[in-house]
């Protein structure tokens, strides 16, 4: 019985060395470029998982740096945000600019009508149309809701106004001039520019614009630097651990990976706090800036990141994370060489 086991134990270990010996040649025979890019592969999961257990050995440094890293992506993200969230309510506004005549009370029929056939011949303006004081007061009365304190008035207040659309409703220093053209006619007593503050708010808004790139540049050279400090930290207190692994053969490129790791993973991290951090902000005011809106007969509700703003925070906070490691581990590790 005995040698029957020995027997089968031995057939065991003879099949098991064949096909040891079968896949070293096999793998002896592969291309060198083959095993070299099957090596490079091979070693970059294993680089993820070391960098990641790294993070959870120090739960509590890693939890403030990534906490940093995600506040300061989080303001340029929401003031981007807000900009996006006060151009969509002002393109719910009427944004055709207008010039409203006030013409002067009193005035003849006839001068009012040799008014409008002057200003019918002007190439700069498009179309004009005619409010008497009996439908300006009747429209002033269905949207106040005053009905009972016009009723007490014994004249009608409001003038005979004509409203007029510009041929060019873009240019602002045009619609200026006209309006200065025509305050100086004796028929008219006031010239109101409609919607000039319109144009005023976009170019408030342009300004807002560039102040939303030049912070995300400031914030962005904030997060280079906290993650090339984390990483060059890292690095010194893995000094030893590196000369080790230098002397017994491996490259910069092997010892570099898991620290490049970090940098992407400490990038990701701090863009996934910083959208987080954005659409919870967002969540708290939707509430209030929906029965304000409300208040003034209208529907506009906030709205958060898009998806293709999500994947510009992700991508920029992980390219950073990157460029950050990459500038520390570039300066610093070639210092460490076994002496």
């Amino acid at each position: 019985m005995r040698h029957t086991n020995n027997a089968h134990r031995s057939q065991r270990e003879s099949s098991r060395s064949k096909r040891l010996r079968r896949g070293a040649t096999q793998s002896g025979n592969a291309p060198l470029s083959l095993r070299r890019l099957t090596g490079y592969f091979r070693a970059h999961p294993r680089s993820l998982r070391f960098s990641l257990a790294r993070l959870t050995r120090s739960p509590l440094s890693s939890l403030m740096t990534i906490g940093v890293i995600g506040i300061a992506l989080s303001l340029p993200a929401s003031l981007h945000v807000l900009l996006k969230n006060v151009l969509g309510a002002v393109e719910n506004l009427d944004t055709n600019p207008g010039i409203s005549l006030y013409l002067t009370p009193g005035l003849a029929e006839e001068d009012r009508q040799a008014l409008q056939e002057r200003l019918r011949r002007r190439a700069d303006i498009a179309s004009m149309e005619l409010v008497t004081a009996e439908l300006g007061l009747k429209q002033f009365r269905e949207v106040s809701g005053m009905g009972e304190v016009l009723d007490a008035l014994e004249d009608n207040p409001l003038p005979d106004t004509l409203i007029l659309t510009p041929t060019d409703q873009d240019d602002l220093p045009s619609l200026e001039r006209i309006a200065g053209e025509l305050e100086a006619l004796p028929q008219i007593e006031l010239v109101q520019l409609d919607l000039a503050w319109l144009k005023r708010l976009h170019a408030i808004l342009d300004v807002g614009k560039r102040l939303v790139l030049a912070i995300a540049m400031v914030l962005a050279l904030a997060v280079l630097l906290i993650v090339g400090n984390t990483v060059r930290l890292d690095i010194e207190g893995r000094k030893d651990e590196i000369v080790v692994a230098k002397l017994i053969g491996a490259t910069n490129g092997f010892v570099r990976r898991p620290f490049l790791y970090s940098g992407l993973l400490y990038g990701l991290l701090g863009g996934l706090t910083a959208c987080l951090t954005v659409e919870i902000a967002i969540g708290f005011m939707r509430g209030p800036v929906a029965r304000l809106s409300s208040l003034y007969q209208n529907a506009y509700e906030l709205s958060g990141l898009r998806p293709v703003d999500t994947l510009v925070v992700l991508g920029a906070s992980v390219a950073l994370g990157l460029a950050g490691s990459w500038f520390a581990v570039g300066r610093h590790l070639g210092r460490i060489e076994p002496s």
